[in-house]
C-alpha cells in the first residue's frame, strides 16, 4: 500500500530538513511526502525544494496562507496514498515509526494514535509519555469534551480522510475533526502506547497556545453542528 505523509510547514526552515529526513528514512520509493507551504516567500521553500531536486517522494506544494487547519487540509487533498500519515515541521520520527502504524492499519485499523516522547527544542526529553499527561483514549464524548488526538501521532486510511474532507469552516484543529468523525462513524481506532516520535516543542511552536473558556464552547458548538451533518 502507498503511504502518503501530510506535512504542514509554516516558517519551518530551522527543523524540517530534520524531519523529512526522519521520514524519508522509513518510506518506500513509491510513497510520498507532501510539504504544502504556509509561508512559500521563506527559506523553508528553498530547502523542501532542494531536497525534492534529490528525491522525487517529496512533493513541494504551496498553502492558501489561511492558517494551520487549511494547510494541512490543502495538504491531504494533494496525497494519493491508501495510508495517510500527518506531520509537524520540527518533530523526528523514530525508527519503526512507519513501520509499526502500517502493520496496525493493514491489520484492520482505521486510524492509529501513538504515543510521543516531548521533547525541547535541542530533543532532549522532557516527558517521556505523552499519553501520560493527556491521557489519551478512544472515547468519542470523551474526545469532543477534551481532544486527546495530536495529529502528529496520527495516521488512518483513505477512507477516513475522505471521510473528513472537506473541512468545515471554523474548525478549531485538523486532528480533533478527523478523530472525532472517524469515532462518529464506528471506525476501528487503535492507541499505541509506544513513543514513536520525539515531539519538539519549542517557542515558534504553530500549535498548542492557550484559549479562552468562551473560545472553547464556541469551539465545541461548532464541532456539534458540524458532526451532526456527517452520516
Amino acid at each position: 500500500m502507498k503511504i502518503s505523509v501530510a506535512l504542514a510547514a509554516y516558517k519551518g526552515e530551522q527543523y524540517i530538513a530534520e524531519q523529512i529526513d526522519s521520514i524519508l528514512s522509513q518510506l518506500g520509493e513509491n510513497d510520498e511526502i507532501i510539504v504544502s507551504d504556509d509561508y512559500p516567500q521563506g527559506k523553508t521553500r528553498e530547502i523542501v525544494l532542494n531536497r525534492q531536486s534529490q528525491d522525487k517522494r517529496i512533493k513541494y506544494i504551496e498553502g492558501s496562507g489561511k492558517g494551520v487547519v487549511k494547510n494541512f487540509e490543502n495538504a491531504l487533498k494533494a496525497c494519493s496514498g491508501d495510508i495517510i500519515f500527518l506531520s509537524d515541521q520540527d518533530d523526528v520520527w523514530l525508527p519503526g515509526k512507519v513501520e509499526k502504524v502500517t502493520a496496525e492499519i493493514t491489520a484492520g485499523a482505521d486510524l492509529v494514535l501513538h504515543d510521543a516522547s516531548v521533547t525541547d527544542a535541542a530533543l532532549k526529553i522532557t516527558n517521556p509519555s505523552y499519553f501520560s499527561v493527556i491521557g489519551s483514549n478512544l472515547s468519542f464524548s470523551g474526545n469532543l469534551i477534551k481532544n486527546t488526538f495530536v495529529g502528529c501521532c496520527m495516521a488512518f486510511s483513505r477512507q477516513v480522510m475522505l471521510d473528513a474532507l472537506p473541512f468545515p469552516e471554523g474548525l478549531p484543529m485538523h486532528d480533533w475533526w478527523i478523530a472525532l468523525v472517524a469515532l462518529k462513524k464506528h471506525r476501528k481506532a487503535v492507541l499505541l502506547r509506544e513513543p514513536l516520535i520525539l515531539w519538539r516543542r519549542h517557542g515558534g511552536n504553530v500549535t498548542g497556545g492557550k484559549t479562552s473558556l468562551s473560545q472553547k464552547i464556541r469551539w465545541r458548538i461548532k464541532l456539534i453542528l458540524s458532526l451532526a451533518r456527517i452520516r
